[in-house]
């Protein structure tokens, strides 16, 4: 009870979460996912498309969820990745993760593990909140490039889980919260892989 209380702790969360709104195919569609991944079915199963749905809707869907656990996840041990400890955005001592957007950073550019969770958070959530990008109404379609993004997306989300497990795991199993980052990490790794959303070289 107490992992859980300190998981989701919403006073640690990194950023505000997005919400699908009610009575919108989207929010039914979570409301599914959830519901699956509540009554403990394999979660090889969990992520397969439902019969009849956009395959689009529910990438997004995904996005957005994946979007707000790994959030909350890093929002729980971020007092530990500090400019000190982490002056450098890396996977252990073989990757190091550069930051590049079309703004400020045209250039891939070296960041502190802080500096770049927080430039990969307000640029996730700028994309997800982009009605171009994420429709949300009903009957406007997604773009072409959609899953593309998506995979831009989730590729670096992807960076978070490997910071998070090589070098703030000891933070995460003192909290005792390490079943549930466990089960968030396998349930991402078998939805990208369900739908080939990240090239296997980034894994």
């Amino acid at each position: 009870a107490l992992c859980l209380k300190q998981v989701f702790n919403k006073d640690k969360t990194f950023r505000p979460r997005k919400k699908f709104e009610p009575g919108t195919q989207r929010f039914e569609l979570y409301k599914k996912a959830q519901a699956s991944l509540k009554s403990g079915l394999d979660l090889k199963a969990v992520v397969q498309l439902p019969p009849g749905e956009s395959i689009n809707d529910w990438i997004a869907v995904h996005v957005v969820d994946f979007f707000n656990r790994i959030n909350l996840i890093y929002g729980t041990m971020s007092e530990f990745c500090t400019e000190r400890s982490c002056p450098i955005m890396s996977g252990g001592l073989k990757y190091e993760y550069r930051w590049q957007d079309d703004s400020k950073y045209k250039k891939p550019t070296k960041l502190s593990a802080p500096q770049y969770m927080c430039m990969l958070m307000d640029w996730i959530e700028m994309l997800i909140n982009n009605e171009d990008i994420f429709p949300t109404r009903i009957g406007v379609p997604f773009p072409k490039q959609f899953q593309q993004v998506c995979t831009k997306i989730l590729t670096r989300l992807f960076r978070v889980f490997v910071h998070v497990y090589i070098h703030h795991f000891d933070s995460i199993i003192n909290m005792g919260a390490e079943a549930h980052v466990n089960t968030c990490y396998k349930h991402f790794y078998y939805f990208i892989r369900e739908f080939s959303l990240i090239d296997h070289r980034e894994l």
